[in-house]
C-alpha cells in the first residue's frame, strides 16, 4: 500500500479545493436524478475538480465519484468521492453538507477527509494514525444503553420498492422512538459518521451502502476508535448491505434493537 500519511495530504489539498468551491458557488440549476433526488451545478463542478486534481496527483489510483462513476476500473486502491453530501440540504439552504473523500483498499476503507464547508469543520483519519477534527483527536462516546443514545438514521428509501425496502426503515424509526433517548434525521451520511466518531452521536444506522456516501465516514470512525458494521453485526465492508457505526459500548444494544426490527419488518411483509 501507498504510504497513507502522504495520500493524507493529497486528500486534504483536494478537499480544499472543493470546500472553497462549494463556499463561493452559488447553487445553479438543479437537475433530477431519479425519484426524489437530485444533482446541482456545485455536485458536477466539485467532482470535475478532484477528478482531474487526483488524476494529476495519483495518477496510478483509481477514481469513483457519486456523479460520473469511475474514471477507469476500479484498482487496488481507489478514491472514492462524494462532492456533496447532502444536496437536498444544500439546495434549500440548509448547513449540513459535506465534501467526502474516502481511499478504498480492497473491500475497506483505509484513510478519509470530510469537510463541513459551512459549519467550518474538517474531519481526517489514516489507518493507523488516528482519527482528528482539525488539531483535536477524536474519540466515541462512552454509552452503554439506548435510553441515554442519541442515534442518527439515514434516509428513507426512494424509487423502485422503496414501499417494500422502507419497511425495515420505519420500523427502526418507531423502535428507536420508543427506546433512544433521542433520533436524528441529519441528510448526511459523512457527517453521521464524523459526528459518530467525534462522540456527538452515539451511533448512525444507514440501511445503504454507497462508496462515495460511507468511504470517507467509515475510515474515520473507525480510526476513531468507534466499531462499523453490518446491520448484523459483521465487520462492514463495501459488499455491506448495511451501515451501522457504534459507541463501542453500544454494540450489543444496537444489534439487540436490529434484530427486533428486523422481526418486526418481517411479520410485515417486508425485505430490506
Amino acid at each position: 500500500m501507498s504510504d497513507l500519511r502522504s495520500l493524507l495530504e493529497v486528500a486534504s489539498a483536494a478537499v480544499d479545493q472543493a470546500a472553497s468551491l462549494v463556499g463561493r458557488m452559488t447553487v445553479g440549476e438543479v437537475r433530477p436524478k431519479g425519484d426524489r433526488d437530485m444533482v446541482s451545478e456545485i455536485d458536477l463542478a466539485v467532482e470535475e475538480q478532484v477528478r482531474a486534481f487526483l488524476s494529476r496527483e495519483t495518477p496510478e489510483l483509481g477514481f469513483l465519484g457519486e456523479e460520473e462513476g469511475a474514471t477507469a476500473p476500479v484498482k487496488e486502491l481507489t478514491w472514492a468521492l462524494d462532492p456533496v453530501d447532502g444536496t437536498a440540504n444544500l439546495v434549500n439552504g440548509i448547513p449540513l453538507c459535506a465534501v467526502s473523500l474516502g481511499l478504498v483498499s480492497g473491500n475497506a476503507s483505509v484513510l478519509g477527509v470530510i469537510d463541513l464547508p459551512f459549519l467550518s469543520k474538517r474531519f481526517t483519519a489514516a489507518q493507523g494514525l488516528g482519527a482528528y477534527a482539525d488539531s483535536v483527536r477524536l474519540a466515541p462516546s462512552r454509552a452503554i444503553d439506548l435510553s441515554e443514545a442519541v442515534i442518527a438514521i439515514g434516509d428513507y428509501a426512494v424509487g423502485p420498492n422503496s414501499q417494500q425496502r422502507n419497511r425495515m426503515r420505519f420500523a427502526i424509526t418507531q423502535l428507536l422512538a420508543e427506546r433512544a433517548l433521542r433520533v436524528r434525521m441529519v441528510g448526511s451520511a459523512a457527517i453521521d459518521l464524523a459526528w459518530v466518531a467525534a462522540g456527538k452521536l452515539d451511533a448512525s444506522i444507514a440501511m445503504s451502502n454507497h462508496p462515495w456516501d460511507m468511504a470517507a465516514g467509515t475510515a474515520i470512525a473507525r480510526e476513531a476508535g468507534a466499531l462499523v458494521l453490518d446491520a448484523e453485526g459483521a465487520e462492514h465492508g463495501l459488499l455491506s448491505a448495511a451501515t451501522v457505526a457504534v459507541a463501542p459500548g453500544l454494540r450489543g444494544p444496537v444489534l439487540e434493537f436490529l434484530d427486533d426490527a428486523r422481526r418486526q419488518a418481517d411479520t410485515q411483509g417486508g425485505g430490506h
